[in-house]
């Protein structure tokens, strides 16, 4: 076999294997968002398979963590689903943004008559923050059917562990963008600094030639 080919081969090999690591095992209660930041604000969508063959999705709860209350919170209305947005005491308020808090969202939940029919699944979406400054956040979510089962996404994660069969969405937070200078003001400095170097060179060129010329005279 030529290299070329055991490369290509290689390169596919990999490429299957980072396909099959980054799917699931199963289908799972997620949880993604497009712009949450530590220390932020941003949208949390909830995505929710169907996994039974014979029942529908008819109700999602979604907990949020009692240890790190969000002070603000705003559920996303959905077409055919009633959403329901509870609150809980807190054990010592917070403050936020300049308001004290003694009370924060604790659940969120959608219901529905039709729901998510089997093979199919939907998002479920909420606005909130700030985030605390951390990596991770772990939530916990329901999923009842029209037949009555509940299945709860709660289970935590264990690194190095063989992963559980129910568990809770994790969401990956990232960093909070640092300040970084508008592109006109970087292509400003850039132009200025040529500029000074082309003077420069003209001061040093005009200077030898004048002593060039004085020797020849």
């Amino acid at each position: 076999m030529s290299r070329r080919h055991l490369a290509r081969l290689s390169a596919a090999l990999l490429t299957s294997a980072l396909v099959l690591a980054a799917a699931p095992a199963s289908a799972h209660v997620t949880v993604s968002s497009p712009d949450a930041t530590a220390g932020g604000f941003g949208k949390l969508i909830f995505r929710v398979p169907t996994e039974s063959e014979t029942a529908s999705t008819t109700k999602v709860r979604i907990s949020l963590p009692k240890e790190r209350p969000f002070a603000f919170v705003s559920a996303q209305p959905k077409p055919g689903w009633k959403v329901e947005i509870a609150k809980a005491k807190l054990d010592e308020p917070i403050t936020s943004h300049g308001t004290t808090l003694t009370e924060a969202v604790s659940t969120v939940t959608w219901t529905s008559t039709e729901g998510i029919a089997p093979g199919e699944f939907d998002e479920f979406a909420v606005s909130t923050g700030p985030f605390p400054e951390v990596r991770t956040m772990s939530f916990a979510a329901e999923q009842t059917y029209d037949d009555g089962e509940v299945v709860s996404w709660d289970e935590p994660t264990k690194k190095g562990a063989e992963g559980p069969e129910h568990p809770a969405p994790v969401l990956e937070l990232v960093a909070a963008a640092v300040d970084k200078p508008e592109p006109g003001a970087s292509d400003d400095g850039l132009a200025r600094a040529i500029s000074g170097m082309a003077l420069a060179v003209a001061v040093v060129a005009a200077f030898l030639a004048l002593r060039q010329n004085r020797r020849r005279a």
